[in-house]
């Protein structure tokens, strides 16, 4: 399983998710250009003291990723605000990659078209959204009891 942050805007949020990958044993990508300087330092200011347990692949563009996600034959799964289906209802497969936006715009037009799957967290009408690193953390636990990629020792 692979967590993608697309050009995330948050460092401390960015460090947090880089910490959960590298406690649950998942994959970070981070599609670039993001909102701060992306340096170890970065994180390790964020807290980030995982970093060395993480695999993380930087991605200078959009385009860039989707070369590598296609060369890798990986779905697209992106979870958004204006998807219509939960993502308690996506049958997820260790093939995919779970691709969250950025914390102040989301994701543009084009890679709403690129994804193979839009899901959303489920919320109370009127409120605008949940913390992208609690967003991942919710949808990688599905993700991971579904496809039996927790650790369990």
């Amino acid at each position: 399983m692979r967590i993608a942050l697309y050009e995330p805007d948050i460092p401390q949020n960015t460090g947090t998710i880089l910490r959960l990958c590298a406690c649950l044993g998942l994959e970070a990508h981070i599609v670039e250009p993001a909102g701060f300087p992306v340096t170890d330092r970065a994180f390790r200011r964020a807290g980030m003291d995982y970093l060395d347990r993480v695999k993380l692949t930087r991605h200078a563009s959009f385009a860039a990723f989707e070369t590598w996600r296609k060369a890798q034959g990986l779905a697209l799964v992106l979870l958004t605000t204006a998807a219509e289906r939960s993502y308690l209802d996506h049958a997820y497969h260790a093939q995919e990659v779970l691709l969250f936006g950025r914390e102040s715009t989301g994701v543009p037009a084009a890679v709403h078209r690129a994804a193979d799957h839009r899901l959303r967290v489920p919320m109370r009408p009127g409120l605008r959204s949940l913390n992208v690193a609690m967003t991942v953390a919710m949808v990688a636990g599905e993700a991971l009891r579904q496809t039996g990629g927790f650790f369990t020792k």
